[in-house]
C-alpha cells in the first residue's frame, strides 16, 4: 500500500529509477534503449524539418527538405522508422514466444499488444475533434484547419502500418521459424519485384503493395536479431555495408530519390509508399546498431542511462503521437501573436543557430501533454479486462488503420454540420471500440496469472 502511494506521488525520474532497479538481468536493455532512441530521433527530426516563416503578417509553412534540398541527405540519419520496426520484431518475438509458453492464445496476445499501441491515440483524436469543432465555430478557415490537423496527425501514418504488422506477427513469426533468414529475402524479393514492375511499367498504384513487403521484411530482421542470426561485429557490419551498397546503387544508378522521407512537390517518395531503398536503409541502420550491441548493453547496466531509457519508454507512444501537435500549436500561437520567433528565413545561418532553443522550447511545450495524457498509455499496460475475440481485434485493427491513414492524409476538418471528416473518424472510433472494449466477464489470462503469482508470494 505504501509502495503504491509512493509510486503515484514520486516524480517521473524517481518512478523510472525504481522500475530500473527492479529490471531482471535477463532483459535485453538495448532493445528498450533503441526503441526510445529511435522515437527521440524521429521527434527531433520532425521538429528540425519544419520551417515556418512569418513575414508581413503571412505565415508560410515550409519544409526544410524542399527549402534546402541538401538536407535530404540528412534523412539517411533521421529516418529511423525501419530501425523501430526491427526493434518491434525482436519485442514481438519475445512477447509471442512467452505467450505461447504460458498458454495465451492469439486473441489475448494481440489484444494486449494493440491496447498499448492504440489507447494513447484516443485522447489525441478527441482533442483534435473538439479543437476542429471550436475552430470552425470561431471562423478558422477550413484550409487552415486541414493543413494544421494533417501535420499534427502525420505520426498516425506509421502507427497504422505498425498495428497491422503486429496483427500479422504470429504468422510472420511462424514463417521465420520454418524458413529462417530466407523469409526476409522472400519479402525483399517481393519489394524488388514490385518496384521493378511499378516503375518500369508506370503502374504507380502497384507500389502500395510494398507496405507489405518492405515493412514485414524489416520486421523479419528483428526475428533474426532475436535468434542470433545477425550477431558478431563482422557479420553485422557486413549486413550494414550490404545495405549501404544497395542504397547507394539505387540512388545513384537507379534514380531513386535521395530523401528517405516524402518531400513536398516530388512525384516519387521512398516512404509513402515505401520503396526498396527504405528496406536497404533499414538493413544499413540495423547492421550498424547491432554492431554496437555488446558495449551498449554493458553501458546500460549503469543505473542512470538505463533509468533514462525506462523514463522515455514509459510514455513513448504519447511522446510520439503528441510531438507534432505540440509543433502545430506552438507555431499557431506564435503566429497569433504577430509571428513572434518566426521571422528568421529558414536555412540561413541565424535560423540554424536558433534550432537549439527551438528544440528546447518545443520540448518544454510537450511536457504538459506527457503529464496529462501519458496516464492513458500507462493505464493501457495494466490490463485487467478479458480480451475480445480474435475476429474483433483483427477487424478493429483494419478499421482503425483505414481511419488513421485517411486522417494522416487529409487531416480532421471537413464539410458538414460539425466541420469534421466524419467518415474517417467513424472508422477510427469503431476500430477503437472493437479493440479496447473488453470481453464481457472474465479477466485477461496474463493478469490472472500475475494475480495468482502475487498472492502466492504473499
Amino acid at each position: 500500500m505504501a509502495d503504491s502511494f509512493a509510486s503515484r506521488t514520486a516524480n517521473p525520474w524517481s518512478r523510472a529509477r525504481r522500475l530500473a532497479e527492479r529490471t531482471p538481468e535477463s532483459r535485453n536493455r538495448y532493445v528498450d534503449f533503441l526503441r526510445a532512441a529511435s522515437i527521440l530521433v524521429v521527434v527531433i527530426g520532425h521538429w528540425l524539418m519544419a520551417a515556418p516563416h512569418a513575414t508581413r503578417g503571412e505565415l508560410t509553412l515550409g519544409d526544410m527538405l524542399h527549402v534546402a534540398p541538401w538536407t535530404q541527405w540528412l534523412t539517411w540519419v533521421f529516418q529511423v522508422m525501419p530501425l523501430f520496426f526491427i526493434v518491434g520484431g525482436y519485442s514481438n518475438a519475445v512477447s509471442w514466444e512467452s505467450a505461447r509458453r504460458s498458454g495465451v492464445g492469439y486473441a489475448g496476445w494481440a489484444s494486449t499488444r494493440l491496447r498499448r499501441l492504440v489507447a494513447p491515440l484516443v485522447p489525441l483524436l478527441v482533442f483534435w475533434s473538439l479543437l476542429a469543432v471550436v475552430a470552425g465555430r470561431t471562423g478558422v478557415k477550413p484550409q487552415t484547419l486541414r493543413i494544421g490537423s494533417q501535420a499534427a496527425l502525420i505520426p498516425t501514418w506509421f502507427l497504422a502500418v505498425y498495428v497491422m504488422v503486429v496483427v500479422a506477427a504470429p504468422a510472420t513469426h511462424a514463417l521465420w521459424r520454418r524458413f529462417g533468414i530466407t523469409s526476409f529475402f522472400a519479402f525483399a524479393a517481393g519489394a524488388v519485384a514490385v518496384d521493378a514492375v511499378a516503375f518500369a511499367g508506370g503502374i504507380s498504384p502497384l507500389r502500395w503493395v510494398n507496405y507489405v513487403f518492405v515493412w514485414l521484411g524489416v520486421h523479419q530482421l528483428g526475428y533474426a536479431w532475436r535468434d542470433g542470426r545477425i550477431a558478431g561485429t563482422p557479420r553485422t557490419l557486413a549486413w550494414s555495408a550490404a545495405g549501404l551498397a544497395v542504397l547507394l546503387g539505387l540512388v545513384f544508378l537507379g534514380s531513386y530519390p535521395v530523401s528517405m522521407i516524402s518531400v513536398p512537390g516530388e512525384a516519387v517518395s521512398n516512404s509513402r509508399p515505401p520503396t526498396l531503398a527504405l528496406l536497404a536503409l533499414g538493413v544499413f541502420h540495423g547492421g550498424l546498431v547491432l554492431a554496437a550491441e555488446a558495449p551498449a548493453r554493458r553501458w546500460l547496466r549503469r543505473l542512470r542511462p538505463w533509468t533514462a531509457a525506462v523514463l522515455v519508454n514509459g510514455t513513448i507512444m504519447t511522446l510520439y503521437l503528441w510531438h507534432a501537435t505540440t509543433l502545430v500549436l506552438v507555431v499557431g500561437l506564435a503566429n497569433l501573436f504577430g509571428g513572434v520567433g518566426l521571422g528568421l528565413a529558414p536555412a540561413t545561418s541565424a535560423w540554424w543557430i536558433t534550432r537549439v532553443p527551438w528544440i528546447v522550447l518545443l520540448s518544454l511545450a510537450l511536457l504538459p501533454f506527457l503529464a496529462v495524457f501519458g496516464r492513458f498509455e500507462q493505464q493501457s499496460r495494466a490490463g485487467g479486462a478479458g480480451a475480445p475475440a480474435a475476429w474483433r481485434t483483427v477487424a478493429g485493427a483494419a478499421l482503425l488503420c483505414a481511419g488513421m491513414a485517411s486522417l494522416a492524409l487529409g487531416g480532421i476538418g471537413g464539410e458538414g454540420p460539425l466541420g469534421l471528416r466524419l467518415q474517417a473518424l467513424v472508422l477510427t472510433f469503431l476500430g477503437f471500440a472493437l479493440i479496447l472494449t473488453p470481453r464481457a466477464g472474465g479477466r485477461s489470462p496474463a493478469l490472472t496469472r500475475d494475480t495468482r503469482a502475487r498472492k502466492h508470494r504473499r
